[in-house]
Order: C-alpha cells, then structure tokens, then sequence
C-alpha cells in the first residue's frame, strides 16, 4: 500500500506544481486554493508511504514523479520547450526512481 500512497502522492505534486503556475504567484483564487490543497494531501500521502518505505528512497521517487510530471505538464499543457538535453534529463531522472526501487 506505501507505493500507492507515494504514487498518488506524486501525482498531487504535479497538480500542485502546474497550479502554482497557474496561480500566477497566489494572485489567482482558484489556482492557489488548489495549490495548497494538492501540497497537503502530497505530504500527508508521502507521509503515510514513509511508514513502511525508507526515507531516501520514497523522497526521491516523490520528487521524481513531481519533476518528471511537471516536465510533461508544461510541454504538453503550457507549450515549454522539449529540447534533447531537457528529455535526457527527464530520462537521467527516471533513470534514478528505477535504480532505487529495484535497490529497495
């Protein structure tokens, strides 16, 4: 049950990453109102994973999840740039996640 609470807590890290975007520095209601929602309910979700899973490993799958997932929800949704050296980054980072789940 841990990866799935860090899972899920990873995916509210993208929501709450693409909406602090969208809040335009807490000046937009609905935007920051989901921002603070979506941080909560990541922490208290890796907080719950962090029960049963080693500190470093859980993190780093949590933040990877939200740096990968950020990535994608800007190139896809907000049309950043996908240039090569920013996919081999996102590749170098999910590289790491594999290595330290199969390490567990």
């Amino acid at each position: 049950m841990a990866w799935v609470y860090l899972f899920f807590a990873g995916l509210l890290e993208i929501v709450w990453a693409f909406a602090m975007k969208l809040s335009d520095g807490f000046t937009q209601l609905v935007p920051s109102v989901i921002t603070i929602t979506a941080m909560i309910g990541s922490v208290g979700l890796l907080a719950l994973a962090m029960r049963s899973l080693p500190l470093g490993t859980a993190y780093l799958i949590w933040t990877g999840i939200g740096a990968v997932g950020a990535f994608l929800a800007g190139v896809i949704l907000l049309g950043e740039a996908f240039t090569p050296l920013r996919a081999v980054a996102a590749l170098l980072i999910i590289s790491g996640m594999v290595a330290m789940k199969v390490s567990h």
